[in-house]
């Protein structure tokens, strides 16, 4: 009798659905807890599996394929960022790779368009005015807790792959001047459906009242903005990212926003996470921070945790995975 391919999943808070496909083929151990795995406990039970289920939090990296042995044969990712996996070790190793793109296009999307809606009419500081006693105290000035409006505006999506596409078709509905976006070439569709018009990464900053970016983390894009970049923003630019935290340089980015360079920023994503309680971020009024909750959909991670088992399933067959990197 053959014996079932054995497969490591790195949390225990993994959508049932997910777990019950793989546990109807394979032999699962899971990580009991509901919290990133730790390093010393990754190394000990991948050891002689054939599968790894793991997430961003993990990074899986020669010293995890050498504890694993060589029956490793796929790794699932339940997540679109693959910048956690050493994909040219795999390649060398023969083990596949797979993620979960376009399940959680719409999830980011909606997301990203409260988080601008967030940040440009300050939300979070209009209800904490609410319990502060600063609605009381006003007396209701007229230019108490203002906001910038998207209607007559020119946004700027630096990235327009699924996510960027579905964030400007969105964006559409609120009367924007303009829509720019940038990235490695113009894109038919962008003109024919959008409206929007390709444009030099610099000339985005420049001629943009909000910049979004939805751009993948590359080494070309890793750090993109910095200082030198935010400098070349309006002064009553508004910045949101809901893509990786990578991208950006924080520090910097705290620069700007207590000097004035730019008006705000909204972060579903940052760099590390989860972002320490106690970094300067956390401190800005301007500043929206969200804890990296851009899928976090019922429904989509839903969907994620059977791709991801799906994916693995897949490799474990010898068969083309739904999903490859």
């Amino acid at each position: 009798m053959t014996s079932l391919p054995s497969v490591l999943i790195t949390r225990n808070d993994i959508p049932k659905e997910g777990v019950m496909l793989l546990q109807s083929r394979c032999k699962v151990e899971i990580w009991d807890k509901p919290s990133p795995i730790p390093r010393e406990e990754l190394l000990k039970l991948v050891k002689g599996k054939n599968g790894l289920y793991c997430l961003l939090t993990e990074k899986i990296n020669s010293e995890v394929l050498d504890a694993a042995g060589p029956g490793l044969k796929v790794i699932g990712t339940m997540s679109v960022g693959y910048d956690h996996i050493d994909l040219e070790d795999c390649r060398k190793r023969g083990i596949v790779v797979g993620n979960t793109p376009d399940v959680l296009t719409d999830a980011v999307a909606e997301l990203t368009i409260g988080l601008l809606l967030a940040t440009s009419r300050r939300l979070m500081e209009a209800t904490k005015e609410v319990t502060n006693g600063g609605w009381e105290n006003c007396a209701w000035g007229p230019l108490w807790m203002c906001g910038t409006s998207l209607a007559g505006s020119t946004v700027g999506i630096v990235g327009l792959g699924r996510i960027g596409f579905a964030v400007a078709e969105r964006l559409k509905s609120f009367k924007l001047k303009n829509i720019l976006y940038s990235g490695n070439k113009p894109k038919i569709e962008a003109t024919e459906k959008l409206n929007a018009k390709f444009v030099p990464f610099e000339e985005l900053l420049k001629q943009s009242d909000f910049v979004i970016t939805c751009a993948s983390l590359t080494p070309n894009t890793r750090g993109i903005f910095n200082l030198e970049a935010f400098q070349k923003m309006k002064r009553n630019a508004i910045f949101v990212n809901t893509s990786r935290g990578g991208l950006v340089n924080h520090e910097d980015l705290y620069t700007v926003l207590t000097t004035g360079i730019i008006k705000a920023a909204g972060l579903d994503v940052m760099e590390p996470e989860p972002l320490p309680i106690d970094h300067r971020l956390t401190k800005l009024p301007n500043c929206v921070l969200l804890p990296h909750i851009g899928s976090a959909t019922v429904e989509t991670r839903t969907t994620m945790a059977l791709l991801t088992a799906k994916n693995i399933l897949a490799g474990l067959d010898g068969k083309p995975l739904l999903c490859p990197l």
